[in-house]
């Protein structure tokens, strides 16, 4: 797969996240912010994660959903989002996705080619 270019239609993806199954048809209307994390638990992943959800609503009220992605597992995210609710009192209010096969980052073009596993990323 190649990266998405500008004028072409983002690539549809179907994935698990923290809030259930996503997809890309379900932000159809709405501006939706992807953005990718290269794991949990590092400390400017968490200021990244921190920062996109204090100002959640701020997005929210322009019609701009938030969707996070990284190569984690969907119990690596809920830890992590645990720990940033019990270590600096902050929610993570938008789902993450579970991308352990890495579909999804590689359909946007996240992944270096011929990265063969997520020790990579």
């Amino acid at each position: 797969m190649s990266m998405p270019l500008i004028n072409e239609a983002a690539p549809a993806f179907s994935a698990n996240t923290t809030h259930g199954q996503r997809s890309l048809a379900d932000y159809k209307g709405k501006w939706l912010i992807l953005f990718s994390h290269p794991a949990d638990f590092t400390p400017v992943c968490t200021t990244e994660f921190i920062g996109f959800a204090k100002r959640a609503e701020l997005f929210k009220s322009m019609n701009c959903e938030l969707l996070g992605l990284s190569i984690d597992s969907i119990y690596s995210h809920l830890a992590w989002m645990q720990s940033i609710q019990n270590n600096f009192g902050v929610e993570i209010p938008f789902p993450i996705i579970d991308d352990i096969k890495m579909e999804v980052a590689q359909a946007y073009g996240m992944i270096h080619p011929g990265a063969a596993d997520t020790q990579a990323v």
